[in-house]
Formats: structure tokens, sequence, C-alpha cells
């Protein structure tokens, strides 16, 4: 959570472009993700050279000897974010604009990674030297706030502070999942070096960067010393599909970033004939549209099958059974209505996900979740694909607070469930005697059923009425006339004081 000095130097960075003349927030995010991504460039390729001296490794900088910028050829030193932002402004300008931009974009050699798709047609919209320098200076001090702060999670809290800034919903329903929940899920399913995982719906790749993190964190000699897991984590790992063109492109540039070489970034109508993918991933992380509809006519018919609804949330669910292998695992967020609906599709997708495959945990989140973007009521559901059953519980929990606010403001506060859900569903032998008066229990499937397959929480939760005993009216009266007297009191010493002063 950025707040504080950096927010302020945030937000004056964002007042900067404005006041230039870029006004488009899309536009916006995108000039300042660009900037980000060569500056973090020069900041990863020293991390690495000192990595590489301390092991004992082999390492050849990127910016090493002459690159290739465009159609020339040029020392690749001038590129380095600690080099040309010393330099006037006009002859920064034009090293951005004719060397820097063009090595970005040609950075990969492979034409068909995501970054060098989504890179290929980027266009550098900073109009003038003087708002260039001025911008690159606001960012240096951003980073050296950043620095002083001393905190992990920093780098990716100011990258989703200016995500933040697209705030507006799409017409399909878009809005972003706060950090903090994407970490929690991806806690929740704990990744593996051999995972396949795809968000069908990635937007900027939060789900797919976590996941990269955790692995990063958790398994980081698994994933990153043994030669064939890495060559998997670095270009076969991760799949995001979106029809975002922009989010696509900051989505790529937010993987390599963390550190994932080729990550397979895609255009695609994830819902429709577009998507070919079945029985491909071993995982799915995913916060689908909702409130979405869509025309039959350009959804997959597989999925219709599952359940005939124009509904994007509950095709989506559909859509995660048809791309997961058996024995993958689905943790994705969906909005309450999917628990309870009663229409035939609400029911048909519950039933598959109990019925023909195993239903783990439903997680209900407080409605203030999403704020200030949505206040709709989210719950996070878990499950394995298995096509042949194998619900025999499902694990509920109650989430009432997420360490902040559930307001508008969402400011830290000292209630968090989070690390207590990660306990427990990593525990769950230790859930089967938890009352329902508790915040999380397990329901039997067999009672599942007997409510219409209803998976709200509220449905089984029982509510302890604790008796309170109120004084009877005799004895309010007399603590009344009590207080009168006290009061009475007071006032004749009052007046007494005021008599005394007269004279």
């Amino acid at each position: 959570m950025i707040t504080g000095e950096l927010r302020n130097k945030i937000d004056s960075l964002w007042e900067i472009f404005w006041t230039g003349g870029l006004t488009n927030p899309l536009d916006v995010i995108e000039q300042m993700t660009y900037l980000m991504f060569i500056r973090d460039l020069d900041d990863a390729d020293n991390l690495h050279r000192k990595e590489s001296e301390m092991l004992g490794l082999p390492y050849e900088s990127i910016f090493a000897g002459e690159v290739i910028a465009g159609d020339r050829r040029i020392k690749g030193e001038q590129l380095k974010w600690s080099v040309f932002h010393d330099f006037p402004a006009e002859k920064m300008y034009d090293t951005m604009q004719e060397w820097v931009f063009p090595f970005i974009k040609n950075l990969h050699g492979n034409r068909e990674s995501a970054y060098a798709k989504y890179m290929g047609d980027a266009i550098f919209k900073i109009p003038t030297p003087l708002l260039l320098d001025k911008i690159v200076t606001a960012m240096d001090e951003i980073y050296g706030q950043m620095a002083q702060l001393k905190k992990a999670d920093t780098r990716g809290d100011v990258y989703e502070y200016l995500l933040s800034k697209l705030a507006t919903a799409g017409v399909n329903g878009q809005f972003r999942t706060p950090r903090h929940i994407i970490k929690m899920m991806v806690e929740l399913v704990e990744p593996k070096p051999d995972e396949i995982i795809c968000d069908p719906a990635c937007g900027t790749s939060g789900f797919l960067v976590a996941a990269s993190e955790y692995l990063k964190e958790h398994r980081k000699e698994e994933v990153l010393f043994n030669r064939n897991n890495k060559e998997h984590y670095m270009n076969h790992m991760f799949h995001g599909f979106d029809m975002d063109r922009t989010m696509l492109r900051i989505g790529a540039m937010n993987m390599m970033t963390h550190g994932v070489d080729n990550p397979f970034i895609e255009y695609r109508d994830s819902l429709s004939d577009q998507n070919p993918d079945r029985e491909a991933y071993s995982m799915i992380l995913a916060n689908p549209p909702f409130k979405g509809s869509l025309d039959y006519d350009i959804v997959a018919q597989d999925l219709l099958k599952v359940c005939k609804t124009k509904k994007t949330e509950l095709l989506f669910l559909a859509l995660f059974l048809k791309m997961l292998r058996r024995g993958g695992r689905c943790a994705c967020i969906v909005p309450d209505g999917v628990l309870f609906g009663s229409s035939k599709s609400h029911v048909a997708i519950r039933k598959e996900l109990i019925d023909q495959h195993r239903l783990e945990a439903v997680i209900s989140m407080p409605s203030g979740v999403f704020k200030p973007y949505a206040g709709v009521s989210t719950a996070i559901l878990i499950f394995t694909k298995t096509d042949f059953g194998g619900t025999d519980q499902v694990w509920f929990y109650d989430m009432r607070a997420d360490g902040l606010s559930l307001d508008d403001k969402r400011n830290p506060v000292k209630d968090n469930d989070i690390p207590d859900i990660i306990r427990r569903f990593h525990n769950l032998e230790g859930e089967t005697d938890r009352k329902r008066t508790e915040q999380s229990f397990f329901v039997e499937k067999q009672e599942i059923i007997n409510e219409g397959y209803d998976l709200s929480i509220n449905k089984y939760k029982q509510v302890e009425y604790v008796p309170v005993t109120y004084p009877s009216t005799k004895e309010i009266m007399e603590n009344l006339h009590e207080l009168e007297r006290e009061l009475c009191r007071k006032l004749a010493e009052l007046d007494e004081m005021l008599l005394r002063e007269g004279d």
C-alpha cells in the first residue's frame, strides 16, 4: 500500500504528464510503464552482474559493447538510465527517441515472443524534451524514496498504484484485483516448478507475476538452478490472454521486469472458438470479468453445453474446467451471485463443480475488498478438475477483514484474516471439528445437494445469540432520578458560586 511522501511523488509525476499534454490515462500509464521498464533494465542488469560475480559465473550485459538501436549500431552504455539521465534535456530526448526506445522495442530477437509482439507497435508519445526531463527527474526521486523504504514489495506496490489510476471498469466488467488478494490466492494453491499456469483474462498479468514471485521465493533452487526447470519457467510456464492490447503490452513488460523472459501473452477472446486450449494447463488463477453479457453466437459451443448462458462469470467457470488438465487446480474470484443464483445455468455450473469434480473451498470476501472501484461482494473458489467427482465436503471461510479498511480509502488496519485463511487451508485436518458458529467450517456434500447446490456461506453458518440481561424498569428509573438529583446539586453549587462572585 502506497502512502505518504511516496504516494505524493507518484501523484506529482502523474500531474506532470497531464499538464504536459498527455491526458488519456491509458497513454500516461503506458508511457510511465515504458520508462519504469527502461530504468528497471539498468537496475536489473547491475544486479545480475553482481550476482554472477558472487557466484563466479560469466555474465554478459545487454548493454555491453555495441548494440542495435533501430537501424544503427551504437555503444550500449549510452542507453543505460544511469548514464543518459544526466544528459541535457535536448540530448536526453534525442537519445530516448532515436536510440533507447528502438532498442527496447527490439530487445527480444524472437519476434514471436510476447514482449516483441506487444512492443512492436508501441509509440513514444512524450512530446517535448522539457517534459521528458521533468519526468526523468521525478522518477529518480520516486526510486530514491523507494530505496529508503527498504521494503521488498515497494516496487510492486508502486506499479500497482500506477495501475490503480485505470479505475474505470471496462464494458465487460473489468476491474483490478488487489495485490494482497492475488498473493493470498497464489499461496493457497502453492504453484510447483513444473506447472503450466494460465490466466484467461490476464489484464496486466497480476496473477502470473504473483505466481512467478512465489516460485522464486519458495522454490528458488528448483526453479532457477535447475536447467530444465529454469527453461520451462522462462519460456513455457506462464500463459495469459486478454482482449485489450494496451493491457497485454503492460502485462508483457510486467512479466519481463519480474524476470520471466518469454511469457506466452496473447490477444484472444478466451470464451470464443479463438481459444482452442483444452486440457492444456495444470493451474488457472483468474479474476474473470463480472456482469458481462455475450451473444451465444460468439461463445464456444462446448461451454454452452455445460451451462447455456450469456453471463461471463458462469461461462468462465465452464471454460476453466475445459482448459484444465485432469488433476489441474483453479483458484478464481466470482461474484456472490454465482454461489446462490437460482437460474438453471447457475445451478448447472455449481452441480458440475460438486458432482463431476472436487470443489475444495469457498472463501467469502467482504464487499469492500474491491473498493473504491466496485462494491460487489465476491468469493474465491478453489477446485480440482477430476472428471469423476471427489467432493466429499467443502471448506467454507467467512473473511471479515483483509488488513485494509473496507471503505473507499482502504487504509491499513490491524484486523486481517488472510494469514489465518492460509494457515487453516493448509491444515484442513484440524478443521473437521469446527462449529458452524466459527469463521471456518466444513459442510458435507449431501447437505449442499439438499440445499439445491447453494454455496452461500450464510446458508450454513449458525449465529450464536448471547443472552443479554437488562436492568428492570424500576432500577432504570431510580438511576434516572439519582442523575436528576445530582444535576440539581451541581446547579445549586453553581448558583452559590455566582452569588459569591456578585458580592
